[in-house]
């Protein structure tokens, strides 16, 4: 190399050093977009094949109900694949919340394809349950594999793991907004970590961007009317949102103790599935009606277009806690959808605001508060139901959220802030080093 031509490498360093000096987040961005732009890739291709798989297996459930009565081998048979093969990815969404606080081993690869197959056939054969939980962890799984490429180290694993977990979020649902929040806020109560919002966000948007390519339709749920803000309208949405926070906790509640039921009275794992579908078969038999099985969709319409009774949303309480505490796969939040938009539609007997716009209330708020996720959940009432009903989302889901103390359907959240003083001593206290 000629003298010339090393005075030029030499300014070159020199020029670009400079330059990111003078502009220092520049490396940490294109980084993490490389990053974000292969996992809204993935878990968005993911989201799009597990949507257009599950509509398939609900229609087919539908037309070809003599399924249901093979949900309890469909159990046994997801039961042993857990028992003998899924035992380090049963965990499931907990698995992804420890993994961000404490990030150990890669999550196996194979939590994707399981925790896919045992949700096609949990809907396939007339299971009560969500795909939240599928797309999270399909997501994760797919991004933790990034994380030796990129070397990422302990705290940008934790990073990882939060962009995919909103990447799965925001293509399941078509919510980008929510899903970047829900994964900057779903691991620790009452804090949010924003060093990771950017990858959040960018994982969010492309995932659901590249879901919408693969031609993918959500549903979208309209509120006709919404009274203008006064007193009156401001105090029924505090009491909607009491009733959401207490259906909130009580559902967390008991999922927790019919499992732990399950775990005490059936030593086997593979069984538990078993006899739980057992109990729904034989309760759609009884009943002869399909209403309370699978996502539920039509019936969450329904919540927006008439009032509807009382007993809808406990009966979908009841065929989820028993379909997801025996085994089953899928996830709780759009169970939970349509627990509390029914519970919005029925209680429109007693507060006189219109049903369409409790539904919607319900809709998020009974979700913020099981989850402890109320940013998250404004952001989605807003995404599917317009700015319009912003405020009324936003009483109901922090009224739900303040309501539902620290209960949540994952067990493995922590205490980042405590709601309140009466909860200030469950802090963990090793939560200020995390940060």
């Amino acid at each position: 190399m000629s003298k010339s031509q090393r005075t030029l490498s030499k300014k070159a360093v020199f020029h670009t050093h400079f330059f990111f000096r003078k502009f220092p987040a520049l490396p940490y961005i294109f980084k993490w977009l490389v990053i974000s732009i292969i996992i809204g890739a993935l878990a968005g291709t993911a989201s799009a094949g597990f949507l257009q798989s599950l509509e398939w297996a609900t229609h087919f459930r539908e037309s070809h109900l003599w399924l249901i009565a093979l949900l309890p081998v469909a159990g046994f048979l997801i039961g042993l694949l857990y028992y003998y093969q899924g035992k380090d990815v049963e965990a499931g969404n907990n698995l992804l919340i420890d993994t961000i606080h404490n990030p150990r081993g890669i999550i196996p690869f194979k939590m994707a394809p399981f925790v896919y197959l045992g949700t096609i056939a949990t809907h396939l054969f007339g299971g009560s349950a969500g795909r939240e939980g599928t797309a999270l962890q399909m997501a994760g799984a797919i991004a933790d594999q990034l994380s030796n490429p990129f070397k990422l180290d302990k705290n940008e694993r934790k990073t990882l793991i939060i962009a995919a977990i909103a990447a799965g979020f925001g293509s399941v649902f078509g919510t980008p907004l929510a899903g970047a929040v829900f994964g900057l806020e779903v691991f620790l109560i009452g804090r949010i970590r924003y060093n990771a919002i950017f990858p959040a966000f960018a994982s969010a948007v492309l995932a659901d961007w590249v879901t919408n390519l693969w031609n993918v339709k959500h549903t979208h749920y309209p509120i006709d009317f919404i009274p203008k803000l006064a007193f009156l309208p401001i105090l029924y949405s505090i009491l909607a949102g009491i009733a959401f926070g207490i259906c909130a906790a009580a559902f967390s509640k008991m999922i927790h103790w019919m499992g732990s039921a399950f775990k005490s009275g059936i030593t086997y794992p593979p069984l538990r599935p078993a006899a739980g579908g057992i109990i729904i078969a034989l309760a759609v038999l009884a009943m002869g009606t399909t209403r309370y099985i699978g996502l539920g969709i039509p019936v969450i319409v329904e919540s927006f277009e008439k009032q509807l009774p009382l007993y809808d949303f406990v009966l979908k309480m009841v065929f989820t806690i028993v379909t997801l505490a025996a085994g089953f796969k899928g996830g709780e939040v759009t169970p939970l959808f349509f627990i509390g938009a029914t519970l919005g539609s029925a209680l429109s007997l007693f507060i006189p605001l219109p049903f369409g716009l409790l539904a919607g209330m319900g809709f998020v708020a009974v979700f913020a508060g099981a989850t402890n996720t109320p940013l998250a959940c404004m952001l989605m009432g807003i995404e599917l139901f317009g700015a319009e009903c912003g405020v009324y989302v936003a009483i109901a889901c922090v009224v739900s959220y303040l309501l539902s103390g620290h209960n949540s359907i994952y067990t493995r959240q922590q205490i980042g802030e405590a709601k309140n003083k009466r909860y200030e001593n469950q802090q963990d206290k090793s939560i200020s080093d995390f940060l």
